[in-house]
């Protein structure tokens, strides 16, 4: 192979080098322009009386608490049963907890994994100290069971797009070495 040859091909190798960087650097500007429009709008939906969803998850989690050291025989993490129909007025009647915290630590107890999958039809129904109230109708382990079904779902495709975006680095990453590479060659 002739040595102009090499050259020529050099030349156009480095030619669409920077036409790949050229695309690059537009496509991380336009990225850039994205994250900060969405950051913007981020920051006005969270402006105002909004907290931040860790903040709100540890107020959550701290409620949920309160209601275990108060009600231990009723609320536990690791024996997750399904609660008295009404509940909520009970906790409000017995007045050791504020409504507040009341309120938040409910919601955040019966919507979690562990509850939904308590929700078996025929399962017992528990009072504030832990005795029989009721039992789960077959209507309600029927909601439960399409309530798991359907944040499993939610947690799949939050996995998916996350391997997505990790093989989109990845790719990026092989890109931009080979392209150091080239250059390298290059500069030889």
């Amino acid at each position: 192979m002739e040595v102009k040859t090499v050259i020529e091909e050099t030349e156009q190798l480095l030619g669409e080098l920077d036409s790949l960087l050229e695309a690059r650097e537009r496509g991380r500007e336009r990225q850039s322009m994205q994250q900060s429009e969405n950051s913007k709008v981020n920051e006005a939906a969270n402006s105002g009386n909004s907290k931040p969803k860790s903040k709100n998850r540890a107020a959550n989690l701290a409620a949920v608490q309160l209601l275990m050291d108060t009600y231990p025989k009723t609320f536990s993490r690791h024996q997750v049963r399904p609660l008295k129909i009404g509940i909520q007025e009970d906790l409000l009647a017995d007045d050791k907890v504020s409504k507040n915290k009341i309120k938040r630590a409910l919601a955040s107890y019966v919507r979690s994994l562990a509850y939904y999958r308590s929700l078996q039809a025929g399962a017992a129904r528990i009072d504030l100290q832990g005795q029989p109230a009721g039992q789960v109708t077959e209507e309600e382990a029927e909601h439960a069971k399409g309530k798991l079904k359907e944040l499993n779902k939610q947690r799949r495709e939050r996995e998916k797009q996350k391997q997505k975006e990790q093989r989109e680095q990845e790719k990026s990453e092989r890109l931009n070495n080979k392209l150091e590479q080239l250059v390298n060659l290059n500069k030889r």
